[in-house]
């Protein structure tokens, strides 16, 4: 049997290499090549191994005859079509804790140089200047760090913002009261942590939700003189708005590692004396290096060689023999758990996944690992089918699983349960014939529904002529309407209606649904 056979696309620590030969497999370092060349040469490897320059487009995938996995050394995918890999059954891989504290400190050293303002002060000092008037800085003692994202990074930026006397609150939607005790910061909603910050330093990840959540109307809510810290991604920031805000002096300065667009060759924000820029330097450093390099190396040869799945965006460890009859149930499970998290708006304690009928004499580890992985998905771009269980107990959310072999009202049914510090929210899925999802139950309230690509899911008072009403709005919107399931829990009382559409909806329009008499709740969702 020959070996396999990996490719390395982009600069990683010769420690890589020395893993994949000392596994048994061969290895190629090819860096720097045009996206043709790659395209010409990528038929002959099992696996590519890159950062982020090598962009594994579709067309590079699908010129990717014998690929079996991508590792990416370091977190973000942005490179990867994973779709188009998935398509091909190519296992995609990250390494998604290896530079938490590198890019932790970098953010840090960010807000320094913003407070002091090292970077033209050491500019001008080496054109032979001495401003010490010009360059007034401010202490970081006894100010106040808001936190926006309170995962890996944004924990370990606390940490190191309380031993140098720093107050810190945080905005975590996914950030127990109990985890927020044991970091020492005080949990916060947006809002609050806007009026009381002195410093804002942004460790989300770039989501539907989190996209341009520092914007216009975010920076009036803040601080007159605020400093902004952006070592995550950056279109959580919206770039223009920042500008006016620095110029008006609302803003005070900001410290920013990313940029809407990169390689960022031009920007708005650039040569403005109040702004601290770096090229993306987050991850930059010989240990970082080192640690991605040596874990994606591991990773690959480890599924090359044995087929152990660790850190992997696209997929769960399934045996070739669970494979088949696991398939309809992971897609249910996924969609089951991307509902709950995308109606989910406020802290997670505790995790409940039944299974009933048939499904409970399978394997329901995967079944329950994508699950939470379509639950936190929405506020968490890192987490996958493998780490999803650790992230959840990293947060002090507890996961429990209930089997039965006794049937219900189905053959078989995965209901999901979601406990905040506030309320519950169940919602019930079972398998047609066809092996299609179905949707047939949420609070409690039966309900038959398949989830297109497009949702709209309304809770309201059930009432004559709501249906009615909606349909009229969606229709004078031009918004058409695939499916419309509707269920009650009894006559006058609370309904819900899933409306699949044939689009996006648009912000407005979702606001104009919540207008309507009787709605308690009104979400776009997507599947």
């Amino acid at each position: 049997m020959s070996k396999p056979k990996v490719l390395i696309a982009d600069e990683l620590a010769p420690e890589a290499v020395q893993i994949f030969q000392d596994r048994g497999v061969d290895v190629e370092v090819k860096t720097g090549l045009k996206p043709k060349e790659l395209i010409e040469i990528i038929a002959g490897f099992d696996g590519l191994a890159v950062r982020s320059a090598t962009k594994a487009t579709a067309e590079v995938i699908a010129a990717a005859k014998d690929l079996k996995v991508i590792g990416r050394a370091g977190i973000g995918v942005d490179n990867i079509d994973i779709k188009a890999a998935t398509a091909r059954g190519i296992c995609v891989m990250n390494t998604p804790f290896g530079n938490n504290i590198t890019t932790a400190e970098h953010s840090v050293a960010m807000m320094m140089a913003l407070a002091r303002h090292i970077p033209l002060a050491d500019r001008t000092t080496h054109d032979g200047k001495w401003e010490k008037s010009r360059f007034v800085g401010v202490e970081l003692y006894a100010k106040v760090l808001g936190i926006v994202g309170c995962g890996n990074i944004g924990s370990i930026v606390a940490d190191r913002a309380q031993g140098l006397k720093m107050k810190v609150i945080a905005f975590d939607p996914f950030l127990s009261p109990e985890r927020a005790v044991d970091l020492g910061v005080e949990k916060v909603e947006l809002d609050t942590l806007l009026k009381r910050a002195d410093f804002i330093s942004l460790h989300t990840p770039l989501t539907d939700q989190t996209r341009g959540i520092i914007n216009a109307e975010a920076l009036a809510k803040c601080k007159p003189g605020v400093r902004l810290i952006n070592c995550a991604r950056g279109g959580l920031v919206v770039e223009a708005d920042l500008k006016a805000a620095l110029d008006s002096g609302q803003v005070a300065g900001a410290a920013l590692d990313v940029f809407s667009e990169e390689p960022a060759k031009t920007n708005i924000l650039f040569n403005n004396p109040n702004v601290v820029c770096t090229p993306h330097l987050g991850a930059s450093s010989t240990e970082a290096q080192f640690n991605v390099a040596v874990q994606v190396a591991e990773q690959m040869a480890d599924f090359l060689l044995h087929g152990a799945v660790t850190n992997a965006i696209n997929m769960a460890s399934v045996t070739v023999e669970e494979a088949p009859r696991l398939r309809p149930y992971m897609k249910l499970a996924e969609q089951l758990g991307a509902f709950a998290g995308q109606a989910t708006e406020t802290g997670i304690r505790k995790v409940i996944v039944e299974y009933e009928g048939h499904v409970a004499g399978l394997n329901t580890r995967p079944l329950t690992a994508i699950l939470l992985q379509g639950l936190l998905k929405p506020q968490l771009d890192s987490v996958n089918m493998v780490n999803a269980p650790l992230v959840a107990k990293e947060r002090d959310i507890e996961v429990s699983e209930v089997k039965t072999d006794r049937e219900g009202d189905f053959h078989t049914l995965i209901r999901l349960s979601v406990e905040s510090e506030r309320w519950r929210r169940d919602v019930a899925g079972t398998l047609f014939a066809d092996h299609r999802p179905r949707v047939v139950e949420i609070k409690g309230i039966k309900i038959d529904a398949e989830l297109g690509p497009n949702m709209l899911y309304v809770t309201n008072e059930d009432k004559p002529g709501f249906i009615g009403r909606l349909g009229t709005l969606l229709g004078d919107h031009k918004v058409n309407i695939a499916t419309f399931a509707l269920g009650r829990s009894a006559p006058g009382q609370d309904a819900i209606a899933l409306v699949e559409i044939d689009g996006a909806l648009p912000n407005h329009l979702i606001d104009e649904v919540q207008a309507l008499p009787g709605v308690k709740q009104a979400k776009a969702l997507n599947f």
